[in-house]
């Protein structure tokens, strides 16, 4: 019998800063990709790749509900990082959703995954590198702090599979709800299968 992971809620914390917050994120995606890249076996390499596909999604829309708004609104100029961010947000949704197609046990799912880990390591860097140092610049400590709320807030009602398309912020409230309802349903009738 295959188990899949849950999705579980961690307890919303405050007084941790979004910038660290997402940024311990961006490590455990990191050593997810190493874990499904070094399983053993197929059974365990499903498992981890669960487990990252899901975090991709939900800390991805999360990012995209939250962080990358406010970073357009508070921040002069920030919308061209932003712009960029997102764009490589989808161009890796779109090939995570590829991946999900893709027996796992075959050359092109780990070659498939292999390419999107640059992708998403090099996206991730942009943001510590470009984005982050300007929401601690030009946010206070106490904005930061809520803004971490919220994230951990918008990744409850996060999907938990990537969905192209749905990169801004109102598209990710109108149907990233609808979306996780499915996406969880789904989850649970594999994991019950």
């Amino acid at each position: 019998m295959r188990r899949f992971p849950r999705v579980t809620q961690k307890p919303i914390t405050t007084g941790q800063d979004v910038v660290d917050y997402l940024e311990a994120q961006h490590e455990a995606i990191r050593a997810l990709f190493v874990e499904t890249l070094d399983a053993a076996d197929a059974e365990t390499k499903r498992e981890k790749f669960t487990r990252l596909r899901t975090m991709l999604a939900v800390h991805e829309t999360a990012e995209e509900m939250m962080v990358h708004p406010r970073a357009r609104r508070k921040i002069e100029g920030a919308g061209v990082v932003v712009d960029a961010r997102l764009a490589e947000e989808h161009d890796s949704k779109v090939a995570l959703s590829e991946l999900e197609k893709l027996d796992i046990d075959i050359a092109d799912f780990t070659k498939g995954l292999i390419h999107l880990q640059a992708a998403v390591l090099e996206h991730a860097e942009k943001e510590e590198s470009e984005e982050f140092p300007l929401l601690t610049e030009h946010l206070e400590p106490e904005e930061l702090e809520r803004l971490a709320v919220a994230v951990q807030v918008a990744e409850r009602i996060a999907p938990t599979h990537p969905h192209a398309g749905v990169e801004s912020a109102t598209a990710n409230f109108a149907l990233g709800p609808f979306a996780s309802l499915i996406d969880r349903a789904r989850d649970a009738l594999r994991g019950a299968a």
